[in-house]
């Protein structure tokens, strides 16, 4: 740094040398260090802002892998794993909690594919001790639907979790033994019930589709009404995650709750505050620019236009007409 400071100086130096041989006046050379000044400043808002934008995506995928982790240890009851929290407490950056998190969620996830791989050997064996006793030679049959039920319930819990609906509830409208644990209950693999696994899953996918629509929707109009209002960064960074989830397009996003009815509507009531807010803005811009006209029109001895009253340009305002501020 001392050597920058070093370097900016005597390259100041050289600069004023050049200005007074050319002759510059003070004001001149004034004038040309504050535009020097401004670029500066322009040069580290826009890395300060770099910087953020970074350590915001970065605070995204610690939250994602933690999620995703605490969603791995329920699933696989393994309370051996250290948890988010203590990582969090031990690793002193945002890069280095992401590069500690991330090897034990593709470590759980290792063990859940066992997991699964097991539990499909186990229900295949089973089958085929049931096949070989009654006679009955359609195992492969079975073990392909076994296989698409468990990618169906996977796909389910997957979109569910990206909704915040209750998983537990959507796979025992189609099935209790989808959601059962208990060993008693075999998972149903019957016609009916993969049936309704295609018809969750489609109807999931379109409430996905219209969630994330409306998301857009209601974003498109927070950000437009931030331009208006001239919102602050810290304001708008009060839903960073509602703007960083719209980025992304709808298959990418996978992060616990980004579609909640929640978050859409922590949005919409930011959409509907800001709307009373210019509301009020443009009436008040309105009784002030009707005063002026009342002031004219008395020094003139002109009446003024019936048209422009305080009540019909407030009604105006209320209806959802646009009000010239000229």
């Amino acid at each position: 740094m001392l050597r920058v400071a070093n370097t900016c100086n005597a390259l100041l130096q050289e600069l004023q040398q050049i200005w007074k041989d050319i002759g510059e006046t003070e004001a001149e050379k004034d004038r040309m260090l504050i535009e020097l000044e401004i670029e500066c400043l322009e040069v580290y808002r826009r890395k300060v802002d770099e910087a953020a934008n970074t350590k915001a995506r970065l605070h995204q995928s610690i939250a994602l892998k933690e999620a995703e982790l605490a969603a791995l240890m329920a699933s696989l009851s393994d309370l051996t794993v250290q948890s988010p929290i203590n990582v969090e407490k031990k690793a002193s950056s945002l890069k280095g909690r992401l590069m500690t998190v991330t090897p034990l969620v593709e470590d759980l996830k290792s063990k859940k594919e066992e997991r699964i791989k097991q539990f499909s050997d186990i229900k295949s064996q089973i089958e085929k001790i049931n096949g070989e006793i009654l006679g009955y030679k359609q195992i492969a049959s079975t073990s392909e639907r076994i296989q698409k039920v468990l990618a169906y319930v996977n796909e389910v819990h997957s979109m569910c979790s990206i909704l915040g609906l209750d998983f537990g509830k959507t796979a025992s409208a189609v099935h209790p033994s989808l959601h059962d644990k208990s060993l008693e209950h075999a998972t149903n693999i019957s016609d009916s019930t993969l049936e309704g696994l295609e018809n969750t899953i489609l109807k999931l996918k379109t409430e996905r589709k219209v969630r994330f629509q409306k998301l857009k929707d209601t974003v498109t109009s927070l950000f437009e009404l931030w331009n208006i209002m001239d919102t602050t960064r810290e304001e708008k960074h009060h839903f960073s995650r509602v703007t960083s989830i719209i980025r992304l397009s709808e298959a990418e996003i996978v992060e616990p709750g980004a579609l909640s009815t929640e978050i859409i509507q922590q949005a919409s009531q930011e959409v509907e505050r800001l709307n009373k807010l210019k509301t009020n803005r443009m009436k008040e811009l309105v009784i002030k620019r009707r005063a002026e006209l009342e002031e004219l029109c008395f020094k003139t001895h002109i009446e003024p236009d019936p048209n422009t009253t305080f009540e019909k340009s407030n009604a105006m305002i209320d209806s959802g007409h646009r009000i010239d501020r000229g």
